[in-house]
């Protein structure tokens, strides 16, 4: 295979396509923050103010249901995820899908730590489990993306609208960039580090009437730590929903989310957030269908257009054993950093060997137009080390 090792003339210009926290919004500067609440409570009216604008805000850009309720809670996406799990699992049989890292992780504490026998439904790295085996009188808990695996559901035909379980939805890298069929789900998480660039430690708890019916009909028999209280005699803690956070957060990071939500409503909203992701995936695509050292991790039915996984699969790659195929995509995302072409794009540790590119609405696709040369000047780099060896 014949490949120059000339360097490409231009970088791009923002190489940030890490898969979180992402890349910061267009034209973002420090500055945007000159407003943030400093300095003061976070439970003072203007506090409070800026809470609930960033709630408002979720609301509208996220086109979520007037009668759906939408919290900022500790943790991040894991942290909210395992508020809903540690809150409402119990009452009901239990399915989890696992077809990546944090779906597997769910499991981990669904049957490790609250001991609940659960069924998973599991597939390898790259693929999706049978989803005609969900059950519509179980609980169901998944993620929509699969952040380490590139794979994301196509849609949510496989959840009942006569369904008897809650749903339990990990929207993590799949909210601001994917359709969300909320009449499917109770409980959708995510967190600002994701599609919206913003800073890492807040989740998003977003739930739906039938997610507070089981919150206020159900008492888990196991203790409930504080940051996981949503309720207080039996009742739902209405206020943790208009800005009355359980814990203290962070008021520049909520004045950074207030930012991206505002730039996000500016370009068009979803549909546009949406666009720019396909876009950006787009490129990719052309760019894989017409090299043969590469292919996705994912078919395309099943394809995310925000974390974007691939693997290498020139013969001189493949035919090596797992730990120099992992070695060899360490070495390709090591010279990109080194070049200033691409920072923090290996693939997740648990992954197979690969690269994972970010694509979200928050990167530019002439950013990904101009990456591509330098995934082939990368590749050729390497493949030639390797063959001097």
């Amino acid at each position: 295979m014949a490949m120059t090792t000339a360097k490409p003339a231009m970088r791009p210009a923002r190489p940030e396509f890490s898969s979180g926290p992402c890349a910061k919004r267009p034209g973002w500067s420090p500055e945007n923050l000159s407003s943030a609440v400093l300095g003061r409570s976070h439970r003072s009216k203007l506090g409070k103010a800026r809470l609930k604008e960033a709630i408002d805000r979720t609301r509208e850009v996220l086109e979520v249901p007037e009668d759906y309720l939408i919290g900022i809670v500790p943790g991040s996406d894991t942290g909210a995820v395992e508020m809903a799990m540690w809150s409402m699992l119990g009452p009901k049989p239990v399915q989890l899908l696992a077809f990546e890292s944090f779906g597997k992780d769910w499991v981990t504490d669904v049957t490790k730590q609250l001991k609940i026998p659960a069924e998973v439904l599991d597939a390898p790295y790259g693929q999706l489990p049978d989803l005609t085996r969900v059950r519509k009188d179980a609980d169901l808990v998944f993620t929509w993306n699969g952040t380490t695996s590139g794979v994301r559901v196509p849609n949510a035909d496989f959840i009942a609208d006569d369904r008897e379980g809650v749903v339990i939805c990990d929207a993590t890298s799949a909210a601001f960039a994917q359709t969300l069929e909320w009449k499917k789900l109770d409980v959708v998480t995510f967190s600002w580090q994701k599609a919206l660039g913003g800073e890492g430690g807040h989740g998003v708890l977003v739930l739906s009437p039938r997610a507070v019916a089981r919150l206020e009909s159900y008492t888990p028999a196991w203790p409930m730590p504080k940051l996981f209280r949503m309720t207080k005699g039996g009742k739902l803690s209405a206020d943790i929903f208009e800005g009355a956070t359980i814990n203290t957060p962070s008021m520049l990071c909520v004045e950074d989310y207030l930012d991206a939500l505002k730039w996000a409503s500016s370009i068009g909203g979803l549909a546009e957030m949406r666009r720019r992701a396909d876009a950006n995936l787009a490129v990719l695509e052309a760019w894989a269908a017409k090299t043969a050292w590469v292919d996705f991790l994912a078919d395309k039915a099943i394809r995310s257009n925000t974390s974007v996984c691939l693997k290498v699969v020139d013969p001189r790659v493949t035919g090596l054993a797992e730990a120099a195929q992992a070695d060899f995509a360490k070495k390709l995302a090591s010279l990109l950093e080194k070049e200033g072409a691409a920072l923090d794009v290996a693939g997740y540790r648990d992954a197979p060997p690969g690269l994972r590119i970010w694509c979200g609405a928050t990167v530019e696709t002439s950013d990904l137009e101009a990456l591509t040369p330098w995934l082939d000047w990368a590749f050729a780099a390497v493949a030639s080390e390797l063959a001097a060896a």
